[in-house]
């Protein structure tokens, strides 16, 4: 059964740790990445700034990523650090799917709440230079 929220902000304002997995939509493991998320409320937005490690084979780096959660109740407009658009999310449910356009790639995203400790994000790319599946697992910290 899924979560349900009706302030986006109150629920994922604080610290997260993650675990994410890259696979080609054949199963085969592409990479992994494991860090922190901080959502930090600022200038009428949930600033989420994740920092972790990419594991992928012969490479081992930093990664981070920096988005802004423009809240409304359950739901946010999510925008790249940059200002462009991302995707909206509502979460009146625990549940969203979404899509986004990135050049001639195609980006499925799911959300979706298991608790209030617990929630997952997926994205299946699609495209001419992508096809894999890239799934994060939150635990609160």
């Amino acid at each position: 059964m899924d979560f349900a929220i009706t302030d986006l902000a109150a629920h994922f304002t604080g610290t997260w740790r993650f675990s994410r997995d890259i696979v080609a939509t054949d199963g085969e493991p592409m990479g992994q990445v494991s860090g922190t998320v901080t959502f930090t409320p600022g200038d009428g937005a949930l600033v989420y700034h994740e920092t972790g490690e990419l594991h992928l084979p012969g490479y081992t780096g930093p990664v981070t990523r920096t988005l802004l959660y423009h809240p409304d109740g359950a739901r946010a407009a999510v925008h790249f650090d940059h200002g462009g658009f991302f995707h909206d999310v509502d979460l009146t449910t625990g549940r969203w799917s979404t899509d986004h356009p990135c050049r001639d790639d195609l980006y499925h995203g799911e959300y979706r709440l298991f608790d209030a400790d617990h929630w997952l994000q997926k994205w299946a790319v699609a495209g001419p230079t992508k096809d894999h599946v890239i799934t994060t697992r939150f635990t609160r910290a």
